[in-house]
C-alpha cells in the first residue's frame, strides 16, 4: 500500500477556484494511477479525475470535465487537482487513491475498486 497525502481542501464562493494535492512518500507516483474522487454529504463515492502514468492520458467525469484538471508533477511526486468554477454540488470530501500501473487498467473504466491505496481525504466547501 502507499500512503497517500491529500491537501488544500478549504471553503470559496460559487466560482472560486481551489488546488488539492496528492503526495506520497517511499513511493514514485510516475508508476501509478491516479484518482481523485469525492463523497458528498449524503451520497456515495464517486470518481471525478483520473490520470494514467502518462500526462495526457486522464479522463473526467461528466460534471467536472472542462472545469477541473489533474496534472503531476513529478519532480514533486505530486498529482494536483485544479478546480476552477466551483458550484455549490462540488461540495465534498475528496479523497485521491493510486493503483500501480498495469496493462489491464484504463483510465476511462476505473472505479473506487480498482484502487489499493487511499488518503484520507480533504475537505472543500462552495458557499456564498
Amino acid at each position: 500500500q502507499v500512503h497517500l497525502v491529500e491537501s488544500g481542501g478549504g471553503s470559496v464562493p460559487p466560482g472560486g477556484s481551489l488546488k488539492l494535492s496528492c503526495t506520497a512518500s517511499g513511493v514514485n507516483l510516475d508508476h501509478y494511477i491516479i484518482g481523485w474522487f469525492r463523497q458528498a454529504p449524503g451520497k456515495g463515492l464517486r470518481g471525478v479525475a483520473f490520470i494514467g502514468t502518462t500526462d495526457t492520458n486522464t479522463f473526467y467525469e461528466a460534471t467536472v470535465n472542462g472545469r477541473f484538471t489533474i496534472s503531476r508533477d513529478s519532480a514533486k511526486n505530486t498529482i494536483y487537482l485544479q478546480m476552477n468554477s466551483l458550484k455549490s454540488e462540488d461540495t465534498a470530501i475528496y479523497y485521491c487513491a493510486a493503483e500501480l500501473e498495469n496493462e489491464d487498467l484504463r483510465v476511462d473504466e476505473m472505479s473506487r475498486s480498482d484502487f489499493g491505496s487511499w488518503g484520507q481525504g480533504t475537505q472543500v466547501t462552495v458557499s456564498s
